[in-house]
């Protein structure tokens, strides 16, 4: 019979808890594939637990597919083996697999976008595949797709922003494409690549790069603790604003109002002028309620509102979807209507069952509890670390990563470098400003979405060991 202890249930519901003891065993093979799972009620005598708590566990097991059930004979493990992986699967182990030679081998990785290996529901999308292959017409799967996507997943997607984020919007607004780069290039098409740009400094990366590989003007506008701010979007004389009001990378700034009114106002100055509001992990505040979109109160239609599922779902992911102003559909269409989408026919229908029979809401949620894990384990272990006297933790209640601050006049790159030497890769704030030698933040950015969690105590012991080093004998720092 099996047996589990419930004395490190923490905040878990029993069910969930349970749920979670036997899916780790049946993934590491101590459960075998169809063996037989006790019967609910015995199983509830022997854990000392009510057959409601089995039951529920049980259900969310076979929802996923992890076990099955055969009449009158009770429940047996699954064969996941003997399932197709989906595509995202074996292009994760192929890149896992095909890591360049020359780079370094940490121990633990603070920058890098990744997810938990057994996060991502393989069981449940493969299911739904399945279900849409045997269900959907030939022809719906076959023929070529409207530009904005298949309809049943504009429509999922419509329904989840008004259930989720206050969004009001028609199906027929939202634009499905392969990513967000993709999608950035085809606004650039249809604003015009006359018009000039302003981003967020600091700010992503990338996203400076992609306007001006696509021949546009783009200006980093600086920021203050409210967020980017308006006289220098004015001065610059940009025309397009796209910024990262609900949580802003890297510095973790949530927008107050009073600046969002400050940002729409200037939008409503003229015509060409729009905003790009760029939402892309806003399902991973950790305390308190979701920040409501800037599109959300716009009542001018001049927001274009973006998000992902590279955060929520995984980084190869790869669909994402704009939501246009009304005004700015048939432009679209008259423009851009002879594109194709860029997003398999099957993966828009699964994704579009995966959102609508709330499969979503719940990986969501279990994957909130993780992350909310993730962060308490690593604050913990920097406050009983001998670092923790110099440093200050900020902007930890969103996303999925937070600044911890360092009490040094030390530069960043040194502070980068101690900790590569002991096999810790981290960044800093000022890596993300478009002139990175004129800010020295001293701010570390600590992304804890692919940390391994037995790996989490030892990497800030670590770090914490390296970057004192460093603070204690800057004489000695190379």
């Amino acid at each position: 019979m099996l047996t589990y202890s419930f004395e490190t249930i923490g905040s878990e519901s029993m069910y969930e808890y349970l749920y979670h003891c036997i899916k780790k065993d049946i993934l590491q093979k101590k459960l075998k594939p169809d063996e037989k799972l006790p019967s609910k009620r015995a199983f509830a005598k022997n854990l000392g637990v009510s057959i409601i708590t089995i039951e529920n566990a049980y259900a969310q097991l076979a929802a996923e597919g992890y076990i099955y059930t055969l009449p009158k004979r009770g429940y047996f493990v699954a064969n996941l083996e003997g399932q197709t992986l989906h595509p995202l699967r074996e292009r994760q182990q192929k890149t896992q697999g095909q890591k360049q030679k020359n780079e370094p081998a940490y121990y633990a990785d603070f920058v890098r976008n990744s997810v938990a290996p057994d996060s991502f529901p393989f069981s449940v999308w493969t299911k739904l595949l399945r279900d849409v292959t045997d269900t959907e017409s030939e022809a719906s799967l076959l023929s070529d797709t409207s530009v904005g996507g298949v309809m049943k997943l504009r429509q999922a997607l419509a329904e989840h922003l008004y259930q989720f984020r206050g969004l009001s919007v028609e199906p027929e607004q939202i634009i499905v494409g392969a990513g967000t780069q993709y999608l950035y290039s085809v606004l650039i098409q249809l604003l015009g690549r006359n018009r000039s740009y302003a981003v967020e400094d600091p700010g992503y990366p990338r996203l400076m790069k992609i306007y001006e590989s696509n021949d546009v003007t783009c200006h980093p506008i600086p920021m203050d603790p409210s967020g980017i701010i308006p006289d220098y979007i004015k001065s610059s004389g940009a025309q397009i604003l796209h910024i990262t009001p609900s949580h802003h990378f890297p510095t973790g700034i949530v927008m107050p109002v009073s600046r969002r009114y400050e940002l729409l106002s200037w939008a409503a100055q003229q015509n060409e002028h729009y905003i790009i509001e760029d939402d892309y992990d806003c399902e991973f505040r950790l305390f308190g309620k979701p920040i409501p979109t800037l599109q959300s109160i716009d009542i001018m239609e001049k927001v274009i509102y973006i998000n992902t599922f590279s955060k929520s779902l995984a980084p190869t992911f790869r669909i994402s979807y704009m939501v246009l102003p009304r005004h700015l559909v048939e432009r679209y269409y008259e423009r851009l209507g002879f594109y194709s989408c860029t997003v398999s026919t099957f993966e828009q229908f699964t994704l579009a069952r995966f959102i609508s029979e709330g499969y979503f809401e719940k990986h969501i949620n279990r994957m909130r509890t993780y992350y909310r894990k993730q962060r308490d384990t690593i604050l913990k272990a920097i406050r009983q670390s001998d670092l923790c006297p110099y440093v200050t933790i900020r902007e930890e209640d969103s996303g999925l990563h937070f600044l911890m601050k360092i009490h040094t006049q030390i530069d960043d790159a040194k502070l980068i470098l101690a900790a590569k030497n002991a096999g810790i890769r981290i960044s800093c704030v000022s890596q993300y400003y478009h002139d990175n030698q004129d800010h020295q933040t001293h701010e570390i950015i600590l992304n804890y979405s692919g940390i391994e969690p037995d790996k989490i105590n030892t990497a800030i012991q670590r770090l914490s060991r390296s970057l004192l080093a460093v603070i204690l004998h800057p004489e000695d720092a190379t």
